[in-house]
C-alpha cells in the first residue's frame, strides 16, 4: 500500500509538472514551412538591413540638395578694439572717424540665380543615387530568397538521403541476419556471410555520414536565417514541383527587363551623364542675389554711432566666373565621359552573364524535369527488383551477392529520383533568380 501511494504521488507529480511545463515547450523544435524562412531571412538579414539604412542616408542627400536652391540667411557679429580712436587727416589737421570700440553685425541673405545647371545636376544625382538604393536592396531580397529556397530543398534532400540509409540499414540488417542463420545451417558459404556483415558495416557508415550531412543543412538554413545554429530546426516537406512556362527566349527578355543589376547600372549610366553636366557647368559664369543688412556702432547692439549711420541695406548681384584654371574643368569633363564609357562596358558584360545564366539554369530545370519521370519509373522498378531478389534469397534460389547488387540499385534509384525532384526546384529557384523573380 505504502508503495502504491508514492508511486500514485510520484504520477500526480509528473502530471503536474507537465501541466506547468508543457511538452511542446520542453525540447522544442521549430516547424518552418518555406514561406516562413524566406520572412525570418528577410527580416533578420545585416546585408538588407545595411542596405536600407544607405537609402535613408541617400534620401537625406536628395533633401540636402534640394536645399541649395533655396536662399540661405546667416549672421555675423565681431567686436573691434583700437588702441587710438581712429582719425583721418586733412588740411593739416586730424579730424576723428570713430571710436576705439568697434561693433559690427550683419545679416545676409544669398539666393542663387544661375550656377550653370550645377544645382540640378547635383540634385539630379542624389535623386538617382536613392533610386541606385532602392534597387540594390531589391536585388538583395531577391537573392535572400533564392540562397534560403536553395538551402530549404538542401535540408529536404538530406534528409532524403538520410531515409535512403536508414531503409539501407534495416534491410541489410534483415538480410545480415538471414545469412547468419543460412550460415548456421551449413547453407551458405562464409564468405557469403562476410558479404552480408560488410555491407552492413558500410551502410552504417553512410547512415551516421547523412545525419551529419542533416545536421550541417540545418546548420547553414539557420545561419541564413539568424537562427542559433544550433537550433533543431524541421521544415515542411515539398513533394511537388511548379511548372515553368517560358521558352528560353522569352525568359531572357524577362532577364533584361527585370534584373536589378541592370537597372542599377542603368541609373549609374544616368547619374554619368549628370556628372559630365555638372562638370561642364563651371564653363558658365554663376550668379547670385545678395541681400545683406548692417549695423556698426560703438555700443554692445551696434545702435549707436557717432560718426556715421547706424544700419544700412544693400543688394548686391555678385558674378563669378573663373574662367581659367589650366585644363582642371576640361579634365573633369573628359573623367566623367572615360567613366561614363566604362559603365557602358560593364552594362554589356553584364548582360551577356544574364543570359549566359539564365540558359543554363534553364537547362538545368529542363534536365532535371525529365529525370523526375525517368527516376520514378527507374525507382519503381529497383524496388521490385529488390523485393524479388530478396524473396529469392530466403528461398536460396540467389546468392547474398544478388541482394547487395539489388540493394545497391536501389539505393542508387533513390538517390537519383529525389536528386532530380528537389533538383528541380534548386534550378527553379535559381532560374527564377536569374530573371529576376522571386518565384
Amino acid at each position: 500500500m505504502k508503495k502504491f501511494l508514492i508511486s500514485l504521488s510520484i504520477v500526480y507529480f509528473l502530471m503536474g509538472v507537465k501541466e506547468i511545463y508543457p511538452q511542446e515547450s520542453i525540447n522544442e523544435v521549430r516547424r518552418l514551412s518555406l514561406e516562413d524562412g524566406i520572412k525570418i531571412a528577410l527580416e533578420n538579414n545585416t546585408y538588407i538591413k545595411r542596405e536600407m539604412e544607405q537609402l535613408k542616408a541617400r534620401d537625406e542627400e536628395v533633401k540636402k540638395a534640394f536645399t541649395e536652391f533655396l536662399p540661405k540667411f546667416s549672421t555675423s557679429y565681431n567686436y573691434t578694439r583700437f588702441n587710438e580712436e581712429p582719425f583721418v587727416k586733412a588740411y593739416g589737421q586730424a579730424f576723428d572717424v570713430g571710436d576705439k570700440d568697434h561693433f559690427q553685425w550683419d545679416i545676409t541673405v544669398t539666393q542663387p540665380l544661375f550656377t550653370g545647371f550645377a544645382l540640378k545636376n547635383q540634385h539630379k544625382i542624389a535623386r538617382t543615387r536613392a533610386d541606385i538604393g532602392k534597387m540594390t536592396i531589391h536585388q538583395a531580397v531577391l537573392e535572400v530568397i533564392k540562397e534560403v529556397k536553395v538551402s530549404y530543398f538542401r535540408i529536404l534532400l538530406a534528409k532524403k538521403y538520410l531515409m535512403v540509409t536508414e531503409e539501407a540499414f534495416t534491410q541489410l540488417n534483415s538480410h545480415a541476419e538471414d545469412a547468419q542463420k543460412f550460415y548456421d545451417q551449413g547453407m551458405i558459404p562464409y564468405n557469403d556471410l562476410l558479404k552480408s556483415r560488410v555491407a552492413l558495416a558500410d551502410a552504417i557508415q553512410k547512415r551516421v555520414q547523412a545525419e551529419s550531412n542533416v545536421k550541417v543543412a540545418i546548420s547553414a538554413f539557420n545561419t541564413l536565417l539568424r537562427l542559433d545554429i544550433n537550433e533543431e530546426s524541421d521544415i515542411v516537406d515539398i513533394l511537388d514541383f511548379k511548372h515553368f512556362d517560358y521558352n528560353l527566349d522569352e525568359a531572357i527578355a524577362i532577364a533584361l527587363k527585370k534584373r536589378p543589376e541592370l537597372k542599377v547600372l542603368n541609373f549609374s549610366l544616368k547619374n554619368a551623364d549628370y556628372s559630365i553636366k555638372l562638370a561642364k557647368s563651371r564653363y558658365y559664369p554663376q550668379f547670385n542675389l545678395v541681400g545683406d543688412y548692417q549695423r556698426i556702432g560703438q555700443d554692445g547692439d551696434a545702435s549707436k554711432n557717432d560718426y556715421a549711420n547706424s544700419h544700412n541695406e544693400r543688394i548686391m548681384l555678385m558674378i563669378n566666373w573663373p574662367f581659367f584654371e589650366w585644363g582642371k574643368t576640361k579634365a573633369d569633363v573628359r573623367k566623367s565621359k572615360y567613366e561614363k564609357r566604362a559603365l557602358e562596358e560593364e552594362l554589356a558584360g553584364i548582360e551577356d552573364r544574364i543570359k549566359f545564366s539564365v540558359k543554363k539554369a534553364y537547362l538545368d530545370l529542363n534536365v532535371a524535369r525529365k529525370n523526375i519521370e525517368t527516376a520514378s519509373k527507374s525507382l519503381d522498378q529497383a524496388k521490385e527488383n529488390y523485393r524479388i531478389t530478396d524473396l529469392q534469397y530466403k528461398q536460396q534460389m540467389t546468392t547474398s551477392t544478388e541482394v547487395l547488387d539489388a540493394r545497391t540499385l536501389l539505393t542508387q534509384a533513390q538517390v537519383n529520383y529525389y536528386n532530380a525532384l528537389y533538383g528541380y526546384n534548386i534550378a527553379y529557384a535559381e532560374l527564377r533568380r536569374s530573371m529576376g523573380e522571386k518565384g
